[in-house]
């Protein structure tokens, strides 16, 4: 759609909707116990978001995507997470999931990180490499993705 805003939340509240459509359309195996993660994974991840958007506001680059970047953020957040911001969309969306306490939302909900990595990600990274060339690669090889030590 021409004009529809390609951003991050946009995909994000995408799958929140579609993770609650499915525990309803199609709720396999209901667990109650997935409500008690709901608010702490919902406020994680806004927290995460908040804290990592501190260092793009601290060093003047744009936050949105598809812009160039003036900086390279390796500090707080961006320590153990290549993509904090997005890493806390999907624990928010992860919490909107487990409200519905149905295990079809929360399969649903794992479909987000690969969305956002082919949407988003991967571009981000180029420019990344093309902006700050050995120093991005050297922040890329020590810093995992979506969380440092895990191969996701």
């Amino acid at each position: 759609m021409k004009g529809f805003p390609d951003l991050p939340p946009i995909w994000a509240a995408v799958f929140a909707a579609l993770s609650i459509l499915a525990a309803k359309l199609i709720p396999i195996l209901s667990l109650d116990v997935l409500r008690f993660l709901a608010w702490p994974l919902i406020i994680l991840g806004f927290g995460l978001i908040m804290w990592s958007a501190y260092f793009f506001l601290s060093k003047r680059t744009p936050i949105e995507p598809h812009h160039t970047p003036s900086s390279l953020i390796v500090e707080g957040p961006y320590r153990i997470s290549r993509n904090p911001i997005y890493l806390g969309l999907f624990l928010g969306v992860l919490g909107v999931a487990c409200w519905s306490a149905a295990l079809t939302s929360v399969i649903v909900v794992f479909a987000f990180p690969f969305v956002i990595k082919a949407r988003f990600i991967l571009a981000e990274e180029a420019a990344l490499k093309q902006q700050f060339g050995s120093q991005a690669e050297a922040y890329f090889a020590s810093t995992g993705r979506w969380i440092t030590g895990l191969s996701i």
